[in-house]
């Protein structure tokens, strides 16, 4: 049998809550629809950026 379906484990269900957690931040802290847009895009991003410093900290 062949699996055709893509499992992302914990780490889909991590990015979920970082995505979602940041999401609502940046869309409470918005004063405008341009700027709640703008949080959104930001929300998407932040759990990559977040990664990034982490990984960096640890290596150094």
């Amino acid at each position: 049998m062949r699996n055709y379906g893509a499992s992302s484990g914990i780490s889909g269900g991590a990015y979920f809550i970082a995505f979602f957690g940041a999401a609502v931040y940046f869309v409470q802290q918005a004063h405008s629809f341009g700027d709640g847009l703008l949080g959104i895009l930001k929300a998407i991003v932040w759990p990559a950026v977040l990664l990034y410093h982490v990984l960096g900290f640890l290596h150094a």
